[in-house]
């Protein structure tokens, strides 16, 4: 692999795993409040059961995607998911309620149970973050270089790394490192619209795929692998991160760390 096939794998990783981080730390926080009414050994047992589920699930999901992701219909109906969820959270975010944050939704998630009940409740909230994030990641990695190193399904053996091990250390991040991306949240709360301005973006791209699928051809089928249009892509993305960070209103000190400590005592 060249020097600079290496740099383009490298950095869709390092977006992948950003995104992931991003959308990774409410999800993380939902999931401590699931299991916050067991005692303290059950509930790291829920947790651990839960995220060993979903990492099968990824797995199998990531390969039965492999194999179908060169059906124009399959990234069709993908990039009008990925486009309504982006749609969706801004629209309720800043339109319908628009004060409305994590905790709103954290709220939703009193009821309790028993272990067995709770590992299932568990999984089941793994397995649907999952899905919106196997999406993105697959219609980023689509647009990388082949490495020529063999297929798994349609993807080349180098994308379908990049999207497993980012779906990994998205994994990782929702049981060991939520705590650090959700006070980055609290202090930039900017940066959860963009992580889903991004899936909208990502979206975006995965209908150029569409619209340049041999059997539509709207546009030149090479259009989607071209220099200039990856160069617009990331440009355009790192806008969005930028524009997301820099227009975020910096919570007070206070405010955050009394974020913190809740986060410490759920998780």
């Amino acid at each position: 692999m060249d020097v600079a096939l290496l740099l383009e794998y490298s950095w869709v990783l390092l977006v992948l795993i950003a995104l992931e981080g991003v959308l990774s730390a409410d999800n993380a926080l939902v999931l401590a409040i699931m299991v916050k009414h067991l005692p303290e050994e059950e509930r790291k047992k829920a947790l651990l059961y839960g995220l060993a589920g979903a990492f099968v699930f990824r797995f199998a999901s990531l390969f039965l995607i492999s194999f179908l992701v060169d059906v124009w219909q399959i990234q069709a109906i993908g990039a009008l998911y990925l486009l309504f969820i982006a749609l969706n959270h801004l629209f309720r975010k800043h339109v319908v309620n628009k004060h409305g944050g994590p905790d709103k939704k954290l709220k939703k998630e009193r009821k309790k149970g028993g272990f067995w009940p709770t590992v299932i409740k568990v999984e089941l909230a793994d397995i649907a973050f999952a899905v919106d994030s196997i999406l993105a990641a697959v219609a980023l990695a689509m647009a990388l270089t082949p490495t020529g190193l063999g297929t798994v399904g349609s993807l080349d053996v180098g994308q379908f790394a990049v999207v497993f091990i980012g779906g990994l250390v998205g994994l990782l991040i929702m049981r060991f490192a939520a705590t650090k991306f959700v006070v980055l949240l609290e202090k930039r709360p900017g940066l959860e619209s963009a992580a889903f301005i991004i899936v909208g973006w990502v979206g975006v791209k995965l209908v150029v795929t569409v619209l340049a699928h041999p059997e539509l051809a709207v546009i030149d089928s090479h259009f989607p692998h071209s220099t200039g249009w990856k160069i617009f892509f990331y440009s355009v993305l790192v806008i969005i991160v930028l524009a997301g960070w820099f227009l975020s209103k910096e919570k007070s000190t206070e405010e955050v760390e009394e974020k913190k400590k809740q986060i410490k005592e759920n998780l």
